[in-house]
């Protein structure tokens, strides 16, 4: 069976503005995990986890020194990776807030994506 590597696309701006506030190094990490999803089958949990409970909402983690980050996606059609929120990690636990946030970036991604079906277009987002 061969491997067909993934996509990631990014739903409107927020992993953008998001990625854009962070520091050189910082972005350099975020690529190389996009990297790592892109083209490993298996991908460590520690980089891509899904969240428990969370209706198919998952965090890609990284990590630059003590600082962890972490951006929530979901899989469409199986080999799209669609890209939501990301934020800096200060606690343990994962804040409520950004779990929501995403959750809601997700809903409307497929909402869109159904009327554009329902409409005949097949745009990529």
């Amino acid at each position: 069976m061969n491997f067909t590597e993934r996509k990631i696309i990014f739903h409107g701006t927020h992993f953008t503005d998001f990625y854009l506030e962070q520091t050189p190094k910082v972005q350099e990490k975020i690529e190389f995990v996009f990297r790592i999803i892109r083209q490993v089958e298996r991908v460590s949990t520690k980089f891509l986890d899904h969240l428990e409970g969370s209706d198919g909402l998952y965090e890609i983690r990284v990590e630059v020194g003590s600082n962890i980050f972490r951006i929530f996606c979901c899989f469409d059609e199986g080999r799209l990776v669609v890209l939501f929120n990301g934020f800096q990690k200060k606690t343990q636990k994962t804040p409520k807030n950004e779990i929501d946030r995403a959750l809601q970036l997700k809903q409307e991604y497929f909402e869109l994506k159904n009327k554009d079906n329902e409409k005949g277009i097949n745009k990529k987002r």
